[in-house]
């Protein structure tokens, strides 16, 4: 099946891409990492509506809150609160530099555990935090974690799942994603009464960390690692493993190992080789599918929907809750991406997710300019309140099923199909 243009989707070589209960182990294994990230997003805006939090490193957000008249839009306006955001994606962007090197020097698997220890390493500093600068240390490490395993990942599902399953399998990435999210808005719902709660929230982000890496010890390494790095025993152990002890794997080794060799063969280096021309859309696309997706504004709303619905006029509690329920109806979308990715074909829902999208942000801009004025002063009813909740849980079902999954899958076949 085409995707984007691409013939990916055909079994490589008419090797066996029967699923075999290795693979979807593995799989879920890899796919877990998923959970750190998601995780992070779904606890990040829920802890910056607590009041111990806001109370012990951003009480001026709270003088602000407490004025008489207050821009709905500049609550949160906090230069430093902005720092304890973004210095995670800060840390991301460097170790995603780093990443792709060391994946192939260390292994898909070896470098999703390490970004498994660097996540847990940030996750326990933010839960212990006793000022601004533990914040944004535990940060910056949990965005370097990030950073690698956010590499390895889905990167690892696309050489390790059947190609006739390969969009299925890698939605698991952005599922378990949503789990993490989901998760994250729940405890964070749980532990808000409570002074210590914000404590308890950052540092179950250790959890997540500690089940992907201790699962990544119970599985094997991919086929295409193994040889890249000369291991040819142990990857046609691996291709054993997850093809079936029954099958003839020769074929399929052989053929990695003449890829490999054949990358290995060119002359100049291989980062060059994505620059030429007959490589040119491929390129294209993986940075602008990435890039996009940015500019979606997912990230916006995945990390601050709590605030934002507390300034519409939402109660904490019920801004928490909201929070929820945005992430299940983004869950429940993952699962009909998993289900059509590989029928319909990429494109289909690229478009009918983007289309959406695009029509509820504009229909949330529109709705809270008319309702609150301009200067976001005047105070808007429950039932706009409602109506904002619909067009962002819309907005996130669009992202679910298109731009959300489909951006970690992708890039990846596209590296696949370079290889080829």
């Amino acid at each position: 099946m085409a995707g984007g243009g691409f013939a990916v989707d055909a079994p490589s070589g008419g090797f066996d891409g029967k699923i075999t209960l290795s693979v979807i182990i593995t799989c879920v294994v890899a796919a877990s990492s998923g959970l750190i990230f998601g995780y992070d997003v779904g606890v990040s805006g829920g802890v910056t509506t607590m009041v111990p939090f806001l109370k012990k490193f951003f009480p001026a957000i709270l003088r602000k809150a407490a004025t008489a008249e207050v821009n709905m839009y500049c609550v949160y306006d906090s230069q430093v609160l902005t720092l304890f955001t973004s210095s995670l994606y800060l840390a991301g962007l460097v170790s995603s530099l780093l990443a792709s090197r060391v994946t192939a020097a260390l292994g898909r698997r070896s470098t999703i555990m390490l970004g498994g220890a660097i996540f847990l390493a940030g996750g326990a500093i933010n839960g212990g935090s006793e000022n601004i600068a533990m914040l944004i240390l535990g940060r910056i490490l949990l965005g370097l974690g990030v950073g690698f395993t956010n590499q390895a990942a889905p990167l690892y599902l696309s050489e390790i799942a059947p190609p006739k399953w390969r969009g299925a399998f890698n939605t698991g990435f952005q599922f378990f994603l949503g789990v993490g999210v989901v998760a994250a808005g729940c405890i964070n719902y749980g532990t808000a009464k409570h002074s210590w709660g914000w404590r308890l929230s950052l540092g179950l982000a250790v959890v997540p960390a500690a089940v992907m890496t201790i699962g990544a010890f119970l599985i094997t390494d991919t086929p295409s690692s193994l040889v890249e790095r000369g291991k040819i025993d142990q990857a046609r152990k691996a291709l054993h493993k997850v093809r079936g002890s029954t099958t003839d794997v020769e074929p399929e080794l052989e053929e990695l190992i003449r890829w490999s060799e054949i990358a290995k063969s060119v002359e100049q280096e291989p980062f060059m080789t994505i620059f030429e021309r007959q490589y040119r859309p491929h390129l294209i696309m993986a940075f602008a599918i990435p890039f996009f997706q940015q500019l979606t504004g997912i990230n916006i709303v995945a990390f601050y929907s709590p605030n934002l619905f507390q300034s519409v006029g939402l109660g904490n509690d019920a801004a928490l809750l909201s929070a929820i329920i945005l992430g299940l109806v983004n869950l429940a979308s993952i699962l009909i991406s998993t289900a059509f990715v590989d029928r319909f074909g990429r494109r289909f829902l690229f478009i009918t997710g983007g289309i959406l999208m695009f029509v509820c942000q504009i229909a949330v801009s529109v709705l809270l300019a008319v309702v609150t004025g301009v200067h976001g002063t005047k105070d808007i009813s429950n039932d706009n309140e409602i109506l904002v909740l619909v067009l962002l849980c819309l907005y996130a079902a669009g992202f679910g099923w298109s731009w959300g999954p489909l951006t970690w899958l992708i890039p990846n076949i596209l590296d696949n199909a370079m290889s080829l």
